[in-house]
């Protein structure tokens, strides 16, 4: 049966994206630039502290699903943990860039374990949340939508960080950097509490859980649904590519526009500012864009067009490398790519969520979504670690102009790995993911019970 959610709780629901992601881009735009040029981190260390902190983080998140998965009360089952997240992961962040008097190397201790914690709160919250999703409505166009809007608000996030982050630290800071990152994150905290205390309060899970679900979820169980669900194996091969890409060159545009061309304010702001209205038109429209296109073809667009905005962006950097104008260009081209991609992962996944319960007969929203936080999560690992790591090696030396050498490996870093990484995104794509419209119609009807399944299937 279809159902039908208010605009109340849709926007509601898509508000807890905005709070979310202006934490996580706090952290993951300035944290590693804030330790190597503001508190003066050896970046070898920072890429080895950043790599261990998110790897552990990462492994924690299968388990936070198993949780999740397992709760039974009143609330439902992912409310109650989308709260306790969000006020311990407040805390947190305001901790990580509080001003701690420290030498550098008993700082850069003292920083790794805030953000091992920040991680690991973040989890509490963040898989609860998108896990969320297919159980608000079993409706595609519905689905489509509240995939969309908290990608859209996501989006609106990282525009405010990105834009406006150096302009907001230095009006907090009065030009003491370290005074004006920690009001930035206090007030980044507040906001969270605020639009997540929206979602919790004003959105309700409306899918019934299947007889199977009532079952206990164990470590075995979870390894069970992933081997068995083939589909979410093929989404997660897709998610690690992209976020790989997607995150390397968000952590390494700070230094490419600073070092490479040489004005860091200016054009930094004007690539994440069109980067995120970009994504939020690509957001907007996707919805209807989704109704008459099909997803397949979407889908293909989403991974060429950052390909076709890197190589761009590769060539203003030889003939126009301070031209704002066509910085914004190639962000745009990029961005309306990475906002399509940023809705159709979570569709998808929320499509997986639907196969398994027709394969296995149980649903597991917290168990899949967990595995794609621990993806994203690897991802930024490991992008985090090359950007910081590769430092050292290229020959990088802080506030200093940069050798031809270090320039050149600086700008394959940004533009070349991920036009690579987005055209694996492509072809895993291709090779593996096989729901087709009429196929996973099929599925819903079954599950409906509006049609008979095969017995081959």
């Amino acid at each position: 049966m279809k159902q039908t959610l208010t605009w109340r709780s849709k926007l509601s629901f898509g508000l807890g994206g905005f709070g979310k992601d202006l934490v996580y881009a706090i952290v993951s735009t300035y944290l590693m630039k804030y330790m190597t040029d503001v508190r003066l981190v050896d970046p070898m260390i920072v890429a080895v502290l950043f790599m261990a902190a998110r790897i552990w983080d990462a492994f924690n998140d299968p388990f936070m699903g198993i949780v999740v998965d397992n709760t039974r009360s009143r609330w439902g089952k992912f409310r109650p943990w989308i709260l306790i997240g969000t006020i311990l992961n407040a805390v947190v962040l305001v901790m990580l860039y509080l001003d701690v008097d420290l030498p550098a190397n008993q700082y850069a201790i003292y920083v790794g374990a805030m953000y091992i914690l920040w991680g690991m709160t973040y989890t509490i919250m963040d898989i609860p949340y998108w896990s969320m999703v297919p159980a608000l409505t079993d409706n595609e166009d519905e689905r489509s939508q509240i995939s969309a809007i908290p990608r859209f608000f996501a989006s609106m996030a990282w525009l405010v960080v990105g834009s406006g982050g150096l302009y907001i630290v230095k009006y907090f800071g009065g030009g003491d950097q370290i005074l004006g990152f920690s009001r930035f994150a206090i007030a980044v905290a507040l906001i969270f509490v605020v639009t997540i205390l929206l979602t919790v309060t004003q959105t309700r899970e409306r899918v019934v859980a299947t007889k199977g679900s009532g079952e206990k979820t164990t470590p075995k169980r979870m390894i069970e649904v992933l081997v068995k669900n083939d589909q979410v194996l093929v989404v997660l091969g897709i998610a690690l590519f992209f976020n790989m890409a997607y995150q390397l060159s968000n952590s390494f545009a700070l230094y490419y526009f600073e070092y490479v061309c040489g004005v860091k304010e200016a054009l930094y702001a004007t690539y994440t500012g069109v980067a995120g209205i970009a994504q939020m038109a690509a957001l907007a429209v996707f919805p209807s864009l989704s109704k008459k296109i099909n997803k397949g073809i979407v889908f293909v667009v989403s991974c060429l067009l950052p390909v076709v905005g890197f190589a761009a962006l590769l060539l203003v950097g030889y003939i126009a490398p301070t031209n704002i104008l066509l910085v914004g260009v190639c962000s745009a081209i990029v961005n309306i790519g990475i906002g399509f991609m940023l809705v159709l992962v979570t569709v998808i996944l929320a499509e997986a969520v639907d196969y398994g319960e027709f394969k296995l007969g149980t649903r597991n929203e917290s168990i899949v979504f967990s595995t794609q936080t621990f993806v994203v999560k690897f991802a930024g690992a490991f992008s985090g670690f090359i950007a910081a790591a590769s430092l050292n090696p290229i020959g990088f030396v802080p506030n200093e102009v940069q050798s031809a050498g270090t320039i050149l490996s600086m700008r394959a870093i940004m533009i070349f790995l991920p036009a690579v990484l987005s055209i694996l995104c492509l072809v895993v794509y291709k090779k593996g993911y096989r729901m087709n419209d009429k196929f996973y119609h099929h599925i819903l009807a079954v599950l409906r019970g509006e049609e008979s399944r095969n017995p081959n299937e």
